[in-house]
């Protein structure tokens, strides 16, 4: 019988399940939560509800084929539903067979009854002296003896020797076998079916919506966030697939057992129904306060550990930071500080927890006692059951209360399905504004090229209240290069983006050849246009096929040609695999200038009509830039060309300039006509050139002094323009440095500029074997686990303790049960009526002590789990913060991977000893005990069923994994398709400018199929499993109970102990089954662990926390670099300092200039010991490097990057930040910021020094960021101040303040610079020109000049140094 199984396990169920509770309910509650939340906030977006989608309308992507699929399934579902309550009508008849065999077993044991003709009668020799006794007189009445009274009576007619047990129990195996057959032919249908449509059903709903989101139009994903759009892509469809798969037919099932076993109930006795329905409220409420609870304290605690997650994100980010200012040890109490309340609120969880699981105990166990207690007057007292009903009616109501449970999960699925469906069916229906894969529109004979803006007034629709053109109007003219200058934000890019039909003006409108573009047909129009961007993007092929993107079908001469015409050829053919190297994810392998080239060739290979140039040499430096610009000058013949620069060099040149204000064209002309007019143009071309005034004037005496006098004009203005061009590429080159690439260090700009060009193009061939590498870890020993948690070893004594005694309650209850029926077979009222009573009172008393432990072990495995958890994280972090900058380098070790590390790998160690260890002694005693009573009971029968026993198991851990869904797997296998929609949705605006949308959904759609074949078959895999995890029990049982019959008859075994045997071997092994599988993953746990120990094992090259190393009191500043060799660890093939020689004397300034990449910054990253090097030495007072003690030796040095890292506190806690070894008082503060330009903004700030600058100080601007890096680098008060490019990133106005602050910090240090800009160091008392890693001429400014080298020629021309 399932009942066996059934009854027991839905015993077991609402029993052990207290497991179910306990963790089924949170699961769900942890959705739930998570889902409200979500929906919360979709509401304070707009009004309308989150799911406006009904639960059938999921299903609108069926065809009739899926529809019939998901018809049979649901009918298969709905009768395999019905099998269980089936079950409990066999086992009802059943047990009456067994007790009424019993009875007469008994009956027959009294020597003076005897079976005649099949009825039980008295003896005949026995009833002799009845008749004596009748004729006794009045008088003689006492002395009859009870027994002899006892015959007076006529026996009730019991039948007997009709019924042969072993046959009967035959007979019962064949229904259960029949029953079991039909469960694993109905739940393998009822599964695979509705798996298998769901599959389908998902691969049209992701092929639809990818293709509609590739379609709409560019305003659509300002509105939408690519990250977002990437997870509707994975985790919202899964959780539609989630929603009609094998959810709905499980639900269909359990929701038919409900209502089957109800029904079973009243039918057969409605009296004892309504009185165990009474009391399952209590249950219900039980359960939802502890899911309301626990919802509530995860979220606390999520939201306490998401502060501390933001400290570390915070911290790793600006490692580089931390170290320079000694920040570490202040940085991990920060951390802790933040950990402390989210170890409070997750010791709440687990006594809040093992409080109502204990609670939901006690009331089961109280329910059970009363149902026996009243049902049994029924049987005995007023005999309208037999013993059989009782059990049906109450293992039906149990059942159908259980499976009740049991489908509510389901219901939480089908409401995030609908959630997700939401969103995802409205994109699916929404008619894109600009839809490029539209035919209409029409496409014109022959193009010309002029361009025209009408009165063009434009907004972004992400920011409808900001308004970007302002009545534009102007005419760009075919064959002509037309420059658009201005301010940025003054919406030279904006026109661009309405060129190529990207957005629609809100009014007005933009003309071709007359045309309104909006007319003609967007994927031709798009085909005429070749652009080129600040930022190109480039997609993870090879270089041919990025070229390729430019133009479909395109030879592989037309490839070169485009490549030499871009000046890209020749460094192509120097790769090691020519055009079919690969460009890494974004291009990641090539550096800035080789990127621009080949977008730059992949716009030329369209041969457009019209090229748009986006600034499209301003991230590079001099060198690249020359070549780049080169390249954009030769292409620019016969089409019409619209270039927008900030750099004025690059487009004096041009045929005409437009020049934008707030939106509108104020100016146009040549640049002489422009500069005349004083305007827009005049104003940016002084402001680029006015630093550099003193500068020329030096470099035109000197040309002066040579030159005979006819010349000089022409030279002056020569030299003029010539330096005026070198200081604007800077400017704007410093401008853009931000957004060089960020592969290696995600910290953009710490590194200075060259580092970066350096990691740009970290590992791509060995990214993949590395990861791979990476992955295997050997599992940690549990012994060093533990080890970590001994502290709390009296919390895991008394929880283990609390686990035992509830692993005991299982087979406890089983005695119980069995003992209760035997009741009924007793044949003395009165010792039956007492032997009942007690039984239920002994029932209450197992209840009571469940409660008790239950919370025990709730409390004392959540207290020692939390305490481990805080410990283990706050070490991680403090080792992560003690490993050298080389180490973040490293892409395995970014922020972000970091960060979750911390997370989420302490949590999962948790796992594997708290609540773990709690499993693991909860299941063994459980299992032990059970097997140590069938033992002792019969070991016959406990052997029979012993061979069923993994079975069970494994069908118990199987519903268990059912519950929390199937989608997972699917995840790995959608991996490549998420890459491709990934960086389709990333770089969508190239991919609309090349018009390949197409392109994208068709690869998309081809990686799908790999899934859906993989469902399919899974599908079949799936249903076979759950079909026969559902129908073990039923064998297990029908061979069981044969035996057992057997036993009884033949051996005289006692029915109850048949009864006892089966219910507590069947009830623990599906414990076992669920346990198992309840265990959050045992393995994940130890491989976290390990990765863990793996962080605090690893010794550091440059260690931050020892005291090793010298320390000398008069630190003078004395540098000097000897032979230094160098390159990146993550980058061993490139040499970035090739035997540098230079040395600076205390108080000196020393300035590196010299192209990017050179070896500048990372030579200041050497002295501040974030790296040391490879050969050569660093000497610091004649001392080396390598040997001095790492905090003091950076205790002593200050520093300012190029992009200063600020704290998210306030900005007097930014500048203490400078010296973490004193507490600093205020005064020192305001002094320190006096001392940088800063006081007086800062008073003029509502909260003054009180004022949060902001993540990464993103309230302030950069000129205000910079003097706080500056104040924050001399309240140290170094001895050696480094300014790595300190005022490059700043317009002329704030540079001039910092430019200030820097030369009064200067005064009596030793300095060393970095600068592009010529202008800010020429006054230096060293400079040393650099180029490819070492020095090549070096003096002061006057002696580097008459050498006429690479300095000459780099202030006089800004040509590139090579």
């Amino acid at each position: 019988m399932p009942t066996g199984s059934v009854k027991l396990h839905s015993i077991k169920k609402l029993g052990q399940e207290n497991h179910s509770y306990e963790d089924e309910e949170p699961t769900g509650s942890y959705m739930t939560m998570a889902t409200s939340k979500e929906d919360e906030k979709a509401q304070g977006k707009k009004e309308q509800p989150a799911i406006r989608i009904g639960f059938f309308q999921l299903f609108r992507f069926a065809s009739c084929r899926e529809v019939l699929m998901m018809v049979v399934g649901g009918v298969c579902a709905a009768l395999h539903g019905s099998a269980q309550p089936l079950m409990l009508l066999v086992f009802g008849l059943l047990t009456d067979t067994f007790i009424e065999y019993d009875i007469e077993l008994n009956e027959l044991a009294d020597d003076r009854k005897e079976c005649v003709n099949n009825t039980i009668q008295w003896k005949q020799n026995y009833s002799v002296p009845l008749n004596q006794i009748a004729a006794l007189n009045q008088s003689g009445w006492g002395a009859v003896n009870n027994s002899t009274w006892e015959m007076l009576r006529p026996l009730p007619g019991r039948s007997c020797g009709l019924l042969d047990i072993e046959y009967e129990m035959t007979n019962f195996a064949y229904y259960y076998v029949s029953i079991g057959i039909a469960v694993f032919l109905l739940g393998y249908f009822q599964i695979s079916l509705w798996v298998t449509s769901a599959a389908k059903q998902i691969q049209i709903i992701r092929k639809l919506y990818f293709s509609k989101v590739m379609r709409m139009e560019i305003g659509w994903f300002d509105c939408n966030s690519v990250g977002e759009l990437n997870t509707r892509m994975s985790d919202d469809i899964n959780k539609i697939n989630d929603a009609i798969a094998d959810q709905v037919s499980i639900f269909i099932q359990r929701f038919t057992t409900f209502v089957c076993g109800f029904c079973l109930g009243f039918v057969k006795g409605w009296k004892l129904t309504l009185v165990i329905v009474a009391a399952s409220p209590l249950i219900g409420v039980g359960t939802g306060v502890m899911a309301l609870f626990v919802a509530k304290l995860t979220g606390m605690e999520l939201q306490a550990y998401a502060k501390a997650g933001a400290v570390a994100d915070e911290v790793l980010s600006s490692i580089r930071t931390v170290a320079a200012f000694g920040g570490e040890k202040k940085e991990v109490e920060r951390y802790d500080r933040n950990l402390i309340s989210a170890q409070r609120w997750g010791i709440r969880k687990g006594l809040i927890m093992g409080f109502f699981t204990g609670y939901i105990w006690f009331i089961i166990f109280l329910c059970y006692a009363l149902a026996f207690w009243y049902g049994s007057t029924l049987v005995v007292d007023t005999e309208e059951y037999t013993p059989g009903t009782l059990l049906q009616v109450f293992f039906g109501v149990l059942i159908a209360a259980m499976n009740l449970g049991q489908a509510s999960p389901c219901l939480e699925s089908f409401a995030s399905g609908r959630g997700a469906a939401t969103i995802i069916f409205e994109t699916i229906d929404r008619e894109p504004e600009i839809d490029c894969f539209s035919e209409a529109g029409y496409k014109l004979d022959k193009v010309k090229g002029d361009i025209e803006f009408h009165n063009v007034t434009f907004y972004y629709p992400a920011r409808p209240d900001l308004k970007i053109l302002d009545q534009l109007s102007v005419a760009v003219k075919s064959g002509e290069t037309t420059a658009f200058v201005g301010p940025s934000g003054a919406g030279k890019s904006t026109a661009v983006q309405l060129i190529q039909r990207f957005y629609d003006p809100k009014e007005g409108m933009v003309t071709l050849d007359g045309h309104d573009i909006r007319g003609l047909n967007i994927q031709w129009l798009r085909s005429l246009i070749g652009i080129v961007e600040q930022e190109p993007v480039l997609f993870a092929t090879t270089i041919a096929e990025n070229i390729r993107y430019g133009r479909p079908g395109v030879s592989t001469d037309d490839i070169v040609r485009a490549a030499k015409e871009a000046n890209a050829y020749n460094f192509i053919m120097d790769l090691p695999q020519k055009f079919e190297t690969l460009v890494g994810e974004g291009g990641g392998q090539m550096s800035g200038g080789q990127k621009q080239r080949i977008a730059i060739a992949r716009a030329l290979v369209r041969n457009p009509r019209i090229l748009l140039l986006d600034m499209a040499t301003s991230a590079l430096d001099n060198e690249s830039e020359a070549v780049v610009q080169e390249a954009l000058d030769k292409v620019h013949m016969g089409r019409t060309t619209i270039s927008i620069a900030h750099r004025l060099s690059t487009i004096k040149n041009a045929d005409v300039i437009v020049g934008f204000e707030h939106g509108r064209a104020v100016e146009r002309g040549k640049h002489d006509e422009l500069l005349d007019r004083k305007g827009v143009y005049f104003t940016l071309v002084t402001l680029q050139s006015q630093g550099d005034k003193a500068l020329n004037e030096k470099a035109q005496q000197m040309a002066d002094n040579e030159e005979e006098s006819e010349k000089r004009s022409r030279s002056r203005a020569g030299s003029y323009q010539a330096s005026l061009r070198a200081s604007i590429r800077q400017r704007s080159r410093s401008q853009l440095s931000n957004l060089i690439p960020e592969s290696s260090v995600p910290v953009a700009g710490e590194l200075g500029l060259g580092t970066y060009c350096m990691c740009v193009c970290v590992n791509a061939q060995s990214a993949v074997p590395e990861e791979e590498e990476e992955e295997f870890v050997e599992p940690a020993p549990v012994a060093r686990i533990l080890k970590y948690n001994a502290p709390e070893w009296p919390y895991m004594l008394f929880g283990s303790i609390g686990a035992a005694v509830n692993g005991g309650v299982n087979p406890v209850y089983s005695l119980l049960f069995s003992q209760i029926l035997a009741t009924f077979s007793i044949s003395d009222p009165v010792a039956q009526r007492k032997e009942i009573d007690g039984i239920c009172v002994f029932f209450v008393m197992v209840g009571l002590t469940t409660f008790f432990t239950q919370m025990l072990q709730g409390y004392a495995f959540s207290k020692s789990g939390e305490l481990l958890t805080r410990r283990l994280r706050r070490l991680g972090f403090h080792a992560m913060l003690g490993q050298e900058i080389g180490w973040f380098d490293d892409r395995r070790n970014s922020p972000g991977a970091l960060t979750t590390r911390l997370a989420t790998d302490a949590s999962q160690v948790q796992e594997a000893t708290g609540s773990q260890i709690g499993m693991i002694v909860n299941s063994l005693t459980n299992i032990g005990v059970a097997i140590i009573i069938s033992f002792y009971f019969s070991w016959k029968l406990t052997l029979v069923i012993l061979c069923f026993l993994p079975f069970i198991a494994l069908s118990g851990a199987f519903q268990a994994r059912m519950l929390t869904g199937f989608a997972k797997q699917d995840k790995q296998a959608l991996e490549t398709a998420g890459g491709i929609s990934g960086e389709a949705l990333n770089n969508i605006r190239t991919i609309a400018g090349l018009g390949k949308e197409k392109r994208f959904v068709e690869m998309y759609e081809a990686q799908l199929e790999a899934p859906y074949r993989g469902a399919k078959q899974k599908a079949n895999v799936y249903g076979a499993c759950y079909g026969f995890a559902q129908c073990i029990i039923f064998m297990a049982n029908s061979a069981s109970y044969r035996f057992g019959g057997y036993l009884v008859r033949q051996e005289g075994l006692h029915f109850s102990l048949v009864f006892r045997v089966i219910s507590a071997i069947v009830t623990s092994g599906m414990a076992l089954g669920r346990a198992s599988s309840y265990t959050p993953d045992y393995a994940k746990a130890k491989i976290s662990a390990a990765r863990f120990f793996q962080l605090l094992d690893r010794v550091p090259k440059i260690s931050v926390y020892s005291n090793e190393g010298d320390k000398w009191a008069n630190f003078g500043g004395n540098i000097e670099f000897i032979d230094c060799k160098f390159t990146y660890p993550t980058r061993p093939d490139i040499q970035v300092l090739n035997g540098l020689n230079v040395s600076v004397k205390p108080g000196q300034t020393l300035a590196f200039v010299g192209s990017s990449g050179c070896g500048k910054s990372t030579s200041v990253q050497l002295l501040e010991r974030f790296y040391d090097p490879d050969h050569g030495r660093v000497l610091i007072d004649g001392h080396e490097s390598s040997r001095v003690n790492v905090p003091f030796l950076r205790s002593k040095i200050g520093i300012v990057s190029q992009e200063p890292i600020l704290f998210d506190c306030s900005i007097a806690e930014n500048i203490k930040y400078g010296d973490n070894s004193r507490q600093i008082s205020m005064n020192d503060v305001i002094s320190t910021a006096k001392k940088a330009q800063l006081h007086d903004f800062v008073m003029s700030l509502p909260e003054k020094y009180e004022t949060n600058v902001g993540a990464q100080g993103s309230q302030l601007s950069r000129g205000q960021k910079q003097r706080i890096a500056i104040a924050r680098a001399i309240i140290r008060d170094p001895k050696i101040l480094l300014l790595d490019e300190a005022t490059s990133a700043l317009d002329t106005e704030s540079e001039k303040t910092v430019q200030d602050a820097l030369d009064k910090a200067r005064e009596g240090r030793t300095c060393i610079v970095i600068a592009h800009r010529l202008s800010t160091i020429q006054n230096s008392d060293i400079i040393a020109v650099m180029s490819r890693g070492f020095v090549i001429e070096k003096g002061t400014h006057d002696q580097l000049m008459a050498l006429k080298g690479a300095y000459y020629k780099l202030v006089t021309t800004g040509a590139p140094i090579s």
